[in-house]
């Protein structure tokens, strides 16, 4: 028996003794300074010019498309993927937007450049392209296709720190991306997100919408730009902000796991390839898109329908923890919330149907054994 959980705890001994010396000599935990240090140091990793830390991936989901609404007017369409997390799909129709759903690939599970452009029309303003399970969802048709049609790109790298397109980071070609740090991801900092950019009129959007609206977030520029003589400087809100702001200590947590992250996700990858390499290609659909991967889980979606009975038991029985319908649970365009609002879709979402009736992921963790993982895909090519 395995015992193989789905997420496992990677906050470590250190972790907690930099978190306990932090608390017993700080006066301040809310968002300050260490905050601050944190956004400099992913920056600095990503390779990009700002970042606002947030209080969780769908934090960050929410103001990149609250920023489109500011940039681009309050109404439109923004192209979104079915295979993704929930947050992709309800930040756009909270901020006023009609998902469109094409779409993806089943070797990189993202939606494709063919797809997106029979999507595209005069209300098209974004794209949220999801970088999936870990893979590299980019592609230079996708990138060239935005800037041809003027379309904001937020790249959602929340499962997929350190992927790469062309040997550069995701996270840097679009206009803004988000990150989350939740527990279990490539890194955590218990709850949190993060914003980056390299446009600085985004940065500024960004940090206003993190916290109310207020432009003393901002710089002193924009600070002044909105200034009114008979509305207090220190509370005057320029954007129909949230409150998603972190913590100091979230933040700590961060700086203690950034020194980590490279080694995790390499162990991550090497996890992938372990797996890729010994699962039955009869059986089993192994041709992803590998190149530049980080992986976050280990994607399974086998061949023939029948199978999906005996794989779960298998896996129940092993105590092996899975998800069906891999990232976010499968298409999302048959979630029951969007009975309620209005949404499109272009094109057959054949794809996404197979990937959620016929996938799971399970857990990767950097701790795991080439050992564990081979006998369990000889198993499950047995079944």
């Amino acid at each position: 028996m395995f015992k193989w959980p789905l997420i496992n705890d990677n906050i470590t001994q250190q972790d907690k003794e930099a978190l306990a010396e932090f608390v017993l000599n700080s006066n301040r935990f809310t968002n300050g300074p260490k905050v601050k240090e944190f956004e400099q140091a992913w920056s600095d990793w990503l390779g990009v010019k700002y970042s606002v830390m947030v209080g969780s991936g769908a934090a960050a989901n929410y103001i990149t498309t609250s920023i489109v609404r500011e940039l681009k007017g309050q109404t439109g369409e923004i192209i979104v993927p079915p295979i993704g997390w929930v947050s992709d799909i309800s930040s756009v129709i909270n901020t006023g937007f009609l998902p469109v759903f094409v779409d993806v690939d089943l070797e990189s599970m993202a939606i494709t450049a063919e797809n997106i452009e029979k999507a595209i029309n005069k209300n098209t303003k974004a794209i949220v392209l999801v970088h999936a399970l870990g893979f590299n969802g980019l592609t230079g048709e996708l990138v060239s296709l935005a800037k041809k049609h003027d379309l904001i790109l937020i790249e959602d790298c929340c499962e997929s720190h350190g992927a790469r397109h062309n040997g550069k980071m995701v996270g840097t070609f679009g206009d803004m991306s988000c990150f989350s740090f939740y527990f279990g991801h490539h890194m955590t900092t218990i709850e949190g997100g993060m914003i980056s950019t390299d446009n600085e009129e985004v940065y500024e959007l960004a940090r206003m919408f993190r916290s109310h609206g207020m432009t003393r977030e901002a710089s002193p520029e924009t600070h002044a730009k909105y200034a009114k003589p008979d509305v207090n400087p220190l509370f005057t809100f320029a954007v129909p902000g949230y409150n998603m702001r972190s913590t100091e200590l979230n933040a700590v947590l961060g700086l203690e796991q950034i020194n980590r992250l490279d080694a995790n996700i390499e162990a991550r990858v090497n996890n992938l390839d372990v797996w890729l390499n010994n699962l039955n290609p009869e059986k089993y659909f192994l041709n992803f898109n590998v190149e530049g991967n980080s992986n976050y889980a280990l994607p399974l979606v086998w061949r023939n329908p029948d199978d999906k009975g005996a794989i779960c038991e298998l896996l129940e029985s092993e105590k092996v923890e899975y998800r069906l319908g891999t990232a976010g649970g499968g298409n999302q365009a048959r979630q029951p919330y969007l009975e309620r609002y209005g949404y499109k879709v272009v094109g057959a979402l054949a794809v996404s149907d197979y990937i959620q009736d016929q996938g799971l992921y399970i857990g990767n963790h950097p701790e795991l054994t080439e050992n564990q993982i081979i006998e369990l895909c000889e198993r499950l090519n047995n079944v």
